[in-house]
């Protein structure tokens, strides 16, 4: 038996028709049975297979690209940070937009202003993991939408150096559910300010059931980390590398249950460093950060635009390296 076009051919050996060979072809609605499995398979790839690939092998394949199945986890971090605010935000619309509200996580760098963030909170019904890492977005914008938030559990909004204390209220007050924050700093980020004592004052009142926080580099110190580690009783993980005036010989003797990281960090042109990144130290070459480092999709087969056309006009441009022009030449890895 073997599936040709939506339909199942069979042939039959013999039996009570004797030895003869019958072919016989029945209709079967197989797009439409397997579209929910397509979607589970087709989340398993990259974005660069779903959107040039997958999209391309029929109709019944580009209808499920085109529709929700695929686009429940949603993580274009890499992708966006090598691409242009128009292209992120033409981007951001398109795939929220086809995910028809069942989105539960959005992974996105470098949201380029407050009115994408604003309709990202229009489309987060289900939205439980909420990555913007490096965005432009302002603590009056999060005060607006914050409460259309209610679901995220892990938010991160590192790198993100518009919003302050007002923002972390603000989600803290309307992610009642919040058991995760990253909010790391880079260095130069932090260069000039004299503290973010009043973001380090809004985490504990306003985020109590934090399991989990990264504020690497965060210009703050022990009596700071010390309220944090009272009010958020269900804290075990917190990250502070490179926050030098915090005493962690104090935390882990007053909190001796809470598994600390840092202050101190190791050198980011040590080798151990990127050792821990990746296997191949051949993607850090910034030799091979040439205009040859991606590729661009194009097609001339207008049938695969049939049932969606958003993806029209909008060039997805997938490189070989993995840091975006943002990076201005340190960062860590995820903490555990």
């Amino acid at each position: 038996m073997f599936l040709a076009g939506g339909h199942t051919t069979c042939m039959v050996g013999p039996g009570s028709e004797g030895s003869r060979m019958e072919e016989y072809s029945e209709d079967r609605c197989w797009e439409d049975l397997a579209r929910g499995a397509l979607g589970i398979i087709f989340c398993k790839l990259s974005l660069q297979e779903i959107l040039t690939v997958v999209l391309g092998i029929c109709k019944p394949w580009s209808r499920v690209v085109s529709g929700p199945d695929c686009w429940q986890d949603i993580d274009i971090q890499e992708w966006s940070q090598q691409s242009e605010p128009d292209k992120i935000t033409s981007m951001v619309h398109m795939l929220l937009s086809r995910s028809a509200g069942s989105c539960h996580r959005l992974s996105v760098s470098r949201l380029p202003n407050d009115s994408l963030f604003a309709f990202i909170a229009d489309h987060a019904q289900s939205l439980k993991t909420l990555e913007i890492s490096r965005s432009e977005i302002s603590d009056g914008i999060v005060e607006d939408v914050a409460q259309r938030l209610t679901k995220v559990t892990f938010l991160d909004v590192s790198g993100c150096t518009k919003i302050g204390a007002r923002a972390l209220e603000a989600f803290g007050k309307n992610c009642k559910s919040l058991v995760r924050l990253r909010r790391v700093m880079h260095p130069m980020d932090v260069a000039g300010k004299v503290s973010h004592n009043d973001e380090a004052r809004a985490i504990p009142y306003n985020m109590p059931k934090l399991c989990h926080l990264d504020i690497g580099y965060m210009l703050i110190g022990t009596t700071d980390v010390v309220e944090i580690a009272s009010q958020c009783q269900d804290l075990k993980f917190l990250d502070l590398r490179g926050c030098w005036d915090v005493d962690d010989k104090i935390l882990q003797e007053k909190y001796p249950g809470l598994k600390i990281l840092g202050p101190r960090v190791n050198d980011c042109y040590e080798n151990s460093f990127w050792d821990e990144c990746s296997d191949d130290d051949s993607i850090y070459s910034w030799e091979e950060f040439t205009d040859d480092d991606y590729f661009v999709i194009e097609s001339d087969d207008e049938a695969i635009w049939d049932h969606d056309h958003s993806f029209e006009g909008l060039e997805v441009r997938f490189y070989g390296g993995v840091f975006g022009e943002g990076f201005a030449g340190f960062d860590w890895p995820e903490s555990p």
